[in-house]
């Protein structure tokens, strides 16, 4: 590599290790940048925290004082341990007692709420194509149009948490993101899901249906997106049929979730009034 090509990388947008490498990596880097360019040799910082035994102590293999990972991932799928991991102290650069129990949690709390929420949306657009003998779609305007509260804050709710997703992953502050995707998952499961099945069901007829099943396909689709860093897997299984209602033109429309580019806020969509009021309610 030649100084223009080097110039062209560096400082690093940013690095990442664990907090034993303190001294060892990122007081080593800034010792070499300083030595050698007179520059920080990085921007952006992330540091995780140690991952110890469940009573505390430092993991040891000759101990075995630790459930074997593999054993975990088998049990649970590595998407729940990721997430786990993911919404623990280990984000602040602050030390976890693994627990396989917590990864069960996460199971409990977030993928089956989630995925039952995506299975309610497929069962009620299957049922709706057979009543009607239309094929559901993704249709934006139906979203645009509905004066219906609940969807109003629930669209309003997906573009402030893009918005709010792209900002702190963009400034790298990673541990306020996924709090916040499972908040709005929980918001979505047990309040619009809840509180909109007779709209969904269709006991309250073809338009009400359409309109509310379109805003709980948006729901979920941009969830998924932004969910897919940290559960890849299921993200992407959920992306495989959710696919089958976008356009060919739509620019959420990809072989794979993980090819498609991090969705953009819609500010008109946005209503501050409408969220103060359902946090109230």
């Amino acid at each position: 590599m030649n100084d223009e090509e080097f110039n062209q990388r560096f400082p690093a947008d940013f690095i990442a290790e664990g907090l034993d490498q303190t001294r060892g990596w990122f007081y080593t880097l800034n010792i070499l940048g300083t030595a050698v360019k007179d520059s920080n040799p990085f921007k952006n910082l992330v540091v995780n925290g140690l991952v110890l035994a469940k009573n505390g102590e430092k993991m040891s293999k000759s101990k075995k004082n630790y459930d074997d990972p593999m054993d975990v991932v088998g049990q649970f799928g590595a998407d729940a341990v990721r997430l786990y991991l993911m919404n623990s102290p280990l984000v602040k650069a602050e030390p976890l007692k693994f627990q396989t129990e917590g990864v069960h949690k996460t199971i409990r709390e977030v993928f089956l709420p989630w995925f039952n929420a995506y299975r309610f949306l497929v069962q009620n657009a299957t049922r709706y194509e057979v009543v009607t003998g239309n094929k559901f779609n993704l249709d934006y305007s139906l979203l645009e149009n509905s004066d219906n509260v609940m969807d109003k804050w629930m669209c309003s709710s997906i573009n402030g948490l893009v918005k709010f997703v792209r900002n702190e992953m963009d400034n790298y502050r990673l541990y306020t993101v996924v709090p916040r995707l499972l908040g709005f998952l929980e918001q979505l499961t047990n309040w619009y899901v809840r509180l909109n099945r007779n709209r969904l069901k269709g006991d309250l007829g073809e338009e009400e249906t359409i309109t509310s099943l379109n805003v709980l396909y948006e729901a979920i689709l941009k969830v998924s997106l932004l969910m897919a860093p940290f559960t890849p897997f299921l993200t992407e299984m959920l992306y495989q049929n959710l696919r089958n209602c976008l356009s060919e033109e739509s620019e959420l429309m990809e072989k794979s979730i993980h090819f498609v580019s991090m969705p953009k806020a819609d500010d008109k969509f946005v209503d501050e009034n409408i969220d103060a009021a359902m946090k109230h309610m």
